[in-house]
Formats: C-alpha cells, structure tokens, sequence
C-alpha cells in the first residue's frame, strides 16, 4: 500500500541554491542547516536517543546526514563577504561540529574566525578547541 509510505522530504541543505545570495540570506540559511542538522549531530555525538530503528543502520544514515549539512554550510560560508557574518555563520558550523564530536573539522574551522570576540566565546564554550 503506498497511501501510508512515508514520503521522504528532502533537507533543507539539499535544496538547489540561485545564486547570487546575499550575506544576511546566506546567514540564513546557515542557521537553518545548522538547526536541522542538530538532531543528527547530538545522535552521532552520543547525546541522543536511537530510536526504534536499529543503532548502527540509523547512525550510519546520520552521519551522511551530518556530513551532507557540515559541507552545504561550509561552501555557502565561503562566500559571505562580510567579515563578522561569516565569522558568526562559521561559529554555528563550529557548534554543530561539536555536537557530532567532530573536534577536527571544528578546530578547522575555529581557526578560520578572525573577530577576537567571537574567537573568545567559542573557546570559552569548548576550551578544546584552543589548543
């Protein structure tokens, strides 16, 4: 019966961009990756709940998730012109790093913020990172 097959939806991140965007748009968007992809992430990181599916099949299928989402924000950051937006946009992607336990792609992109004070508060929240 397919009248009760789930429909898949597609992610927010899969969703096909028409350049060219503007920085507060591709803010944006960041934040909505970012957020979509936090369920994922905490799954991967150990700090969620797995569910009826089986462990490793669900997380496996996450972890693409994940991995999809992290690339699709990093690529739209790259080109924000403004400095503290992309600053702030990379921030979001350091936390959703984190929460997958991904502390090198996060270290990466730690690095990549060049306002001081946000640099400050993203090692003040994970002190991991400034080694």
């Amino acid at each position: 019966m397919k009248w009760f097959a789930r429909q898949k939806g597609a992610d927010v991140w899969d969703e096909p961009i028409q350049w060219p965007i503007g920085d507060i748009e591709a803010a944006d968007r960041i934040r909505n990756i970012c957020q979509s992809a936090s369920a994922s992430a905490e799954l991967i990181g150990g700090s969620a709940d797995h569910g009826r599916k089986s462990p490793e099949k669900q997380r496996k299928r996450e972890s693409e998730r994940y991995e999809r989402a992290a690339r699709a924000a990093m690529e739209i950051a790259m080109k924000i012109s403004d400095d503290l937006m992309r600053d702030d946009a990379v921030r979001r992607i350091v936390d959703l790093c984190m929460k997958a336990g991904d502390t090198k792609t996060a270290q990466i992109l730690y690095r990549a913020i060049q306002a001081s004070w946000i640099r400050q508060a993203t090692q003040k929240d994970y002190p991991a990172l400034g080694r």
